[in-house]
């Protein structure tokens, strides 16, 4: 009988120490959830995806020029503004070599890399 009361004893213990771990941890989290919480759950996943693709539509737009060689690769330098731009698919603008393009993309501000969705001969204006 005493060895029955020690061994229930022990498991209320566990349960009470398990329980107070439980309570701890949402204590923890909420000053922890507000800031890793929000950035790590919709920073890391929902937000990255849902803001690139945003940023991706927002962004994408037209732009012309040539494509000419600069060192060992491929840009467009813009007709309208005369930045050069790298190009991030060389095999797409390899086929337009010295003509002049119009390049639907996204930009890169950062790098000044255009990401190109598609490039086709430009229109005579």
């Amino acid at each position: 009988m005493n060895r029955f009361l020690s061994v229930v004893a022990l498991l209320g213990l566990t349960g009470l120490g398990l329980n107070l771990a439980a309570q701890q941890s949402p204590s923890q989290t909420p000053s922890s959830t507000q800031s890793p919480s929000a950035a790590g759950q919709d920073s890391s996943m929902p937000q990255q995806t849902p803001t690139d693709a945003t940023n991706s539509q927002q962004s994408a737009r037209s732009f012309q020029g040539k494509i000419e060689k600069s060192g060992d690769k491929l840009v467009l330098q813009d007709s309208a503004t005369q930045a050069s731009y790298q190009l991030d698919d060389q095999d797409k603008a390899k086929q337009y070599k010295g003509q002049n393009v119009k390049v639907m993309a996204t930009l890169d501000a950062a790098t000044n890399t255009l990401h190109v969705v598609d490039i086709s001969p430009a229109s005579n204006q």
